[in-house]
């Protein structure tokens, strides 16, 4: 018999599944808050968290065996949002001061590094792989994978929706419009919106020089 989750005697059979078999989570000290309804899967013991980090409702924190997730210092990962470091090898690395927010989704498959001061806004996707398709004869899931990794800088505004591929670095300081997809790497400062992403200005370059005005 199912029960649906949202009903009274779910709920309820949920309290006594944390009561009884508590969840299992990374190590980490009294200043980090998880919400009990988190979710932690494959190897919690291959996750990191700095001091103050928050993990809301219904976040689900994935680490493969051969994996690593590492979330620093005063960072935020959202209700539902996913950290999910793919299969062997993958690793996610956030920096201080993040912010993941609501059903986004952070992989790891080739790699992701995310600098301190970048704030993610939510339903973005960030995947450091792409399905190989070159051999028609043979299935596309059959192909395999390329994984060269993404890197985000520091001080990165990344909008709502917005999609990040594989193989790109963006540069510190850059904003991204909502739904910006981004398949080039983009330089320090840019202000890019579209699909593709399109660089429309530069913050550094329109920053007047010292002791200008």
């Amino acid at each position: 018999m199912l029960i649906p989750r949202n009903s009274r005697l779910g709920f309820w059979l949920r309290r006594m599944q944390w009561l009884f078999w508590p969840m299992r989570v990374p190590r980490c000290d009294d200043s980090v808050r998880i919400h009990p309804t988190a979710i932690f899967t494959g190897f919690p013991e291959n996750v990191e968290f700095g001091r103050n980090v928050i993990i809301d409702a219904h976040a689900i924190i994935h680490c493969h065996k051969t994996g690593k997730i590492r979330i620093g210092d005063s960072s935020y990962i959202g209700p539902g949002a996913m950290v999910h470091t793919g299969k062997k090898g993958g690793f996610v690395t956030i920096g201080q001061n993040c912010t993941v927010q609501a059903y986004s989704l952070v992989h790891g498959h080739g790699g992701c590094e995310i600098g301190n001061d970048v704030r993610i806004a939510g339903h973005t996707v960030i995947i450091p792989a792409n399905h190989r398709f070159e051999d028609t004869t043979v299935a596309i899931r059959e192909q395999g994978l390329t994984k060269s990794g993404i890197k985000i800088e520091d001080d990165v505004w990344m909008g709502a929706g917005c999609r990040i591929l594989d193989g790109v670095t963006i540069g510190k300081g850059c904003v991204l419009g909502a739904g910006t997809v981004v398949h080039k790497s983009l330089p320090p400062g840019s202000v890019a919106v579209g699909s593709p992403a399109r660089v429309v200005s530069n913050r550094f370059e329109s920053q007047p020089e010292a002791g200008q005005e």
